[in-house]
């Protein structure tokens, strides 16, 4: 049975590439957690708060539904974005994005997800590359996100960074 992962996106350029290119990259310090991914699981894409480099304005956010299309393997090619490299990646089929800066603000739903047994210190568990979900609260999210998701090539754009 697949399992839904929530993986978390913490710098612009890297979400840019990964809603574009819809392929996922982990760091070589995070493979082992990666390969707990497999192909044909969900994906929930989350975007930090300091994604966009103003965690000021920002929430940190659920915008994005896919599945994990290939085996999560080493890349013969490291991707880098700036200082960081990522040696491990997969292929991702995207469903469905929300708007640009728009979504579902997890923090608003922290206290009805089993996957956070502490809900004060939540984002201590959000400190890693992806977080598998236990299936209760992957539905609570689905079934948050899926009224805000728009057609992948209609929103993709708002997206791509650079702008």
């Amino acid at each position: 049975m697949p399992t839904t992962h929530l993986v978390i996106i913490s710098d612009r350029t890297a979400l840019s590439w990964v809603l574009t290119e819809q392929r996922m990259a982990f760091p070589p310090g995070r493979a082992r957690a990666a390969q707990a991914i497999a192909e044909g699981d969900e994906v929930l894409l989350y975007s930090t708060r300091g994604c966009f480099g103003n965690p000021t304005r920002d929430l940190g956010r659920i915008i994005g539904h896919a599945t994990v299309s290939s085996p999560v393997r080493s890349l013969a090619d490291p991707i880098v974005f700036g200082e960081r490299r990522f040696t491990e990646g997969c292929e991702l089929t995207v469903h469905g994005l929300a708007p640009f800066r728009e979504g579902v603000a997890l923090r608003d739903h922290v206290d009805r997800l089993t996957v956070f047994p502490e809900p004060k210190h939540w984002s201590v568990r959000m400190r890693r590359a992806s977080l598998s979900l236990p299936a209760a609260d992957a539905d609570v999210l689905r079934d948050e996100l899926r009224p805000l998701l728009k057609p992948y090539a209609d929103v993709v754009e708002a997206y791509r960074w650079p702008r």
